[in-house]
Parts: C-alpha cells; structure tokens; sequence
C-alpha cells in the first residue's frame, strides 16, 4: 500500500476561525458607533463650566464667540485647596520639627493616609508630675498654634507617659498627668485663637507605648504629646 505523506503545516483550530470572525466584528461595530457619533461642542463646553466651577475654579462665562474656538481658557486659582493645605502643613510642622530639633527637643512627623501625627518629647515641655508648661517651652506651642491655624485642620492633642508610677503631687495616675498636659496645651491653642470646634484634647496615661518600657531610653519615647491633625 503506498505511504500517506505527512501533512507539512498542522491545521488551524476550528475555534480560531470563530473566533476571528468574533472579533471582526466587534471592530466593525465599534467603527460604525464612531463614525455615527458626533460630539456637540456646546454641551461639552458646559460639561467643562460645570466641573470647573465645583472643583474651585472661576466661573465660566461661555460666549458664542468661544463655542467657536477649539480651545477654552480656564482659570483654577482655587483649584484643590485641600492640598494646598496640606503642602502648608507639611512645610509648617517641618519648620518646627528643625526649631525643636535644635533646641534639643525629639519631635518626629509620623503620616497614615490623611492623619498626621506631630509627636514631641515632653521631658523639655513639663516637669516631672507636672502639666504646667516650662516657661521656655511656651513659645514653641504658640508657635505650633500659630502654624496650625493658618491651614485650619481638626487636631486632637495626645497626652502620653511612660509606666513609671505617679508619685505624690495632685495627680493620682499617669492617666490625670497625660490627661491634663493634654488639656493645659488645648488651653493655650485658644488662648492664641484656635477654632475650639476644631480641637480636642484626650489622655492615655501608660496605655499606648510606642517603645517597650523595659529602658530609660524607651521610656523616654513613651513620655510624649501628640497632635493628631487630620488633613482629610
């Protein structure tokens, strides 16, 4: 019986062939909805106003000369301020950081999403037990309240302490001490005129470490005072 020859090229699947076809078609659709659309220019010049309006920027006065040019100009002068502000915030809580910083005062800038945190060691800002400012330690605060308030942020004032037990003074825990520094740096946030709906001052004693309490040093990281600002 004579030998069959081998096939040279393997025959294309039967699904390719389909699915070729498939997508041929899918173009030809696609052109056909192009080629049957048509954009109005004045609807999509008032889409333009209206976005730009509700994002900040100056209104947009359309006119029949303007419809028919290409090109609209647009001014944003108040385009995002939210993040306007938070380019303030950040170069403000900087300034501070490097003032602190020289003064010998550990501050740190700590960010999660739209919360930022201003954590500042107290050792330099209040006396062992006490909630009283050091005198020297006044004018950062104010200088911080100053800042603060030209972006106009939420910020809740953190007060925190190592596990060292309170001993004498008018403080019965760690809790009252972080509580009142809390409270005593709201005081002064008003006094150099700080929206009160935009503070709030709360007190955690020894409960949020952010160092275990087994050295001096780490317990000296515990003993701080967090402004939480919320950039949102």
């Amino acid at each position: 019986m004579p030998r069959k020859k081998k096939e040279e090229c393997k025959k294309m699947p039967g699904w390719l062939i389909s699915f070729g076809d498939l997508m041929s078609l899918l173009l030809t659709f696609f052109i056909l909805l192009f080629s049957m659309g048509t954009i109005s220019l004045e609807k999509f010049h008032m889409v333009i106003k209206g976005l730009t309006e509700s994002l900040g920027g100056r209104r947009v006065f359309l006119e029949q000369k303007l419809l028919n040019q290409s090109n609209v100009p647009l001014e944003f002068p108040e385009m995002y301020p939210k993040i306007k502000r938070r380019k303030m915030l950040t170069k403000a809580l900087n300034d501070i950081q490097q003032k602190l910083n020289k003064a010998g005062i550990e501050a740190d800038i700590i960010q999660h999403g739209s919360i930022v945190r201003f954590r500042i060691n107290t050792d330099k800002f209040f006396p062992v037990g006490g909630a009283t400012p050091y005198p020297e330690a006044i004018p950062y605060i104010f200088d911080l309240c100053k800042r603060l308030k030209e972006v106009g942020f939420n910020v809740v004032i953190e007060g925190h302490t190592d596990n060292t037990p309170v001993r004498g003074g008018r403080f019965r825990s760690n809790l009252e001490l972080s509580a009142e520094r809390a409270l005593s740096i709201l005081k002064m946030f008003l006094q150099c005129g700080y929206p009160e709906d935009l503070l709030a001052a709360r007190g955690y004693g020894p409960y949020r470490p952010i160092a275990p309490n087994d050295t001096p040093k780490n317990r000296a990281k515990n003993r701080r005072v967090e402004f939480v600002i919320d950039a949102s």
